[in-house]
């Protein structure tokens, strides 16, 4: 008896194996490949099988088995991401290989006591509206402003559905998010959650994987890979912070996690809750077009409003060399001292993005990719924050001596060290990725947060999102800049939604609080709409811009990237694919240009952009030319489904 199995590998078919007995499509089988034993997945038998080739035995069965619903799901995430089968694969079993070997006891729940938690009638009403769908496949939006209690409201629907043996699958667009919701969720559930991301150690990886495909684990909790476990009774999924960009996975296999949450959803067919304080334009458009369900709240905890917004004009308020203005600091320091934390906000890592010999023009670039180097003092080097390369910044200079650098534009570093002159007599953390290594540094600095020992807060992006700070009731944004930098699709949708968390992130226990926006252009009308919280009416004018230039989500978009160590190679192989793809109709193949971010880790880039109508399911067509293309193996493809940028 013949069974087809399918390795965890680069290929995009199964192989062909002897069964003494009848296996089960799902189930994980051990066989010999090459000089190994691997460990694959019996398949479906529509693949082709070789013939006048010597066909091997399946050496033994395991105990675990992959439900027809994943298996399926596996072929469609595939063929929609044109990715191959054998790599969705691996990120479903993994090292399966190691695991199934080592015998582990089973998962010890430690258990903690419980908070009494009472819903209001807003946050009542939306959970008896998201339990309307009589747990089948349905997509609903839980919308609510931030510090609305909107994870208390899903917290509920989670404990119905585990209290009829389900399970559940809460999917977060940061691991950093992770240790602030945790504390949340033991106070609620009793019990710790599983928690999946990539630096979990092997060992926890292990017990999840076992605990989940036999439904010990009720709850996980996790960041996009999570979505891909093999869950033997899955009941829902949360998708939190829908709208984060962060749930494109950008390298290995190309990926928007919430897109496959919402199709894994529906072939497992169960509700999925889309979770936000401003939706992504897809899911808003999908709103607009009754396709998605949606449910708002509005009152955040006991009341307490939005922060009261304010625009300062750096033209007119900025001293030279300094990023700060002085209105801006009389306005902090009265919070400061009635014994508030402020938080600092500037979306650029390090202290200085662009560094310039005052004497020779001599800028810093990175050796491997056409970008600046950002100076970080932290390290006293230069990085670049693609390729992580590093370098001390002492040059001899082309003038005389050694360069003598000017750090044009301020990182967080540079606010920080300005803001520590400021205030002097203030305890101030910075809260950016670089500072916060470990899960030690991560969990010391929400503790003196909480416990007020920190003053000030100078942070990233990475503030913004879902955490809660009860005394921090005035935020300073250094630049709310609008223009973004020309190739991103999302610059406004992004910053509708950025600013809109992070003024989330003020006033949560008090009835006055402010945000503040520092910006050289006061009249812009993205920023003015913002502080009037007309997000909605933002969203509704970015919308009718796309449908205008027949952009998503009126057009799909899926992107090549051609790179070559040679230029001239990456352009010609992109005008020669480009020729191929001209002869699938209905689409129309823009391109080649060169890259924004032309040179990374030392390739050079070329992109095309294929664009057609969204209801047209192209991927499968695109596949087999690219399959059938016969370049250079001097030239590398990377093709990126519904793209977010155009870097």
């Amino acid at each position: 008896m013949k069974a087809q199995v399918l390795l965890p590998k680069v290929f995009n078919f199964p192989f062909t194996y002897n069964s003494k007995t009848k296996g089960k499509i799902g189930n994980l089988v051990e066989v010999p490949f090459g000089s190994k034993k691997e460990i694959g997945v019996i398949w479906k038998n529509n693949y082709f099988e070789p013939k006048n080739i010597k066909i091997k035995d399946i050496s033994k069965k395991t105990e675990y088995s992959l439900n027809k619903k994943l298996v399926d799901f596996i072929e469609w995430f595939s063929s929609y991401n044109m990715v191959p089968i054998g790599l969705v694969l691996k990120m479903v079993i993994g090292n399966i290989d190691k695991f199934i070997r080592i015998k582990d006891n089973s998962i010890v729940v430690k258990k903690t006591e419980i908070k009494n938690f009472k819903l209001n009638k807003e946050q009542l009403s939306a959970l008896k509206f998201l339990e309307k769908t009589n747990n089948k496949f349905d997509v609903s939006v839980l919308q609510g402003t931030t510090g609305s209690g909107k994870t208390l409201v899903y917290f509920e629907r989670i404990k119905k559905i585990i209290e009829k043996n389900n399970q559940a699958l809460v999917l977060l667009p940061e691991i950093f998010l992770t240790n602030d919701f945790k504390s949340r969720f033991e106070n609620f559930f009793g019990f710790e959650p599983a928690i999946w991301h990539s630096k979990i150690t092997p060992k926890q990886r292990r017990l999840i994987w076992k605990g989940v495909i036999k439904n010990e684990i009720k709850i996980l909790v996790g960041a996009r890979s999570a979505l891909l476990l093999p869950f033997k009774k899955l009941g829902i999924i949360i998708v939190d912070e829908e709208h984060d960009t962060s749930y494109k996975q950008d390298e290995g296999v190309i990926y928007n996690a919430r897109d496959m949450a919402i199709s894994r959803a529906n072939f497992e067919g169960i509700p999925v809750h889309l979770v936000t304080s401003v939706p992504s334009i897809e899911t808003y458009n999908n709103i607009q077009n009754k396709k998605y369900r949606h449910i708002k709240i509005f009152k955040r905890y006991d009341n307490y409003p939005l922060p009261k917004a304010k625009i300062i004009n750096l033209n007119l308020n900025k001293k030279k060399n300094k990023f700060i203005a002085t209105e801006t600091i009389d306005l902090v320091k009265k919070y400061l001292d009635r014994g508030d934390q402020a938080l600092f906000f500037i979306n650029r890592r390090g202290f200085a993005p662009y560094l310039i010999c005052k004497k020779c023009g001599f800028k810093h670039i990175c050796s491997n990719c056409s970008l600046y180097l950002t100076f970080h003092k932290i390290k006293d080097k230069a990085i670049c924050h693609h390729c992580s390369f590093e370098k001390k910044i002492k040059t001899k200079c082309r003038s005389k001596g050694n360069c003598e650098f000017i750090m044009y534009g301020p990182g967080v570093e540079k606010i920080f060290e300005e803001v520590k002159v400021i205030f002097p007599d203030k305890k101030i953390n910075i809260f950016s990725s670089d500072y916060l290594k470990t899960k030690h540094e991560t969990e010391d600095l929400f503790k003196n947060i909480n416990d007020k020992t920190i003053d000030i807060l100078v942070g990233t992006q990475m503030i913004s999102k879902g955490f809660n700070f009860p005394k921090l009731n005035c935020i300073v944004v250094i630049d709310a800049d609008f223009s973004g930098r020309g190739y991103d699709l999302r610059t406004t949708e992004k910053n509708i939604q950025l600013y809109h968390q992070l003024s989330g992130r003020a006033g949560r226990f008090s009835s006055e609080s402010l945000i503040i926006y520092q910006t050289l252009v006061p009249s812009d009308v993205t920023l003015n709409e913002l502080i009037k919280n007309k997000s909605e009416e933002l969203l509704k004018n970015e919308l009718l811009l796309r449908e205008k230039n027949k952009l998503p989500p009126f057009k799909r978009l899926i992107a090549i990237i051609i790179s070559s160590k040679d230029q001239n190679l990456s352009l010609r192989g992109a005008r020669e694919i480009k020729i191929k793809l001209n002869q699938i109709k209905d689409i129309e193949v823009l391109g080649p240009v060169d890259s924004p971010l032309l040179k990374i880790k030392k390739n050079f880039r070329s992109r095309l952009l294929i664009k057609f109508d969204n209801q047209i399911f192209m991927q499968k067509k695109i596949t087999k030319v690219l399959n059938g293309l016969k370049i250079s193996q001097k030239i590398k493809l990377r093709v990126d489904v519904d793209p977010i940028n155009f870097a």
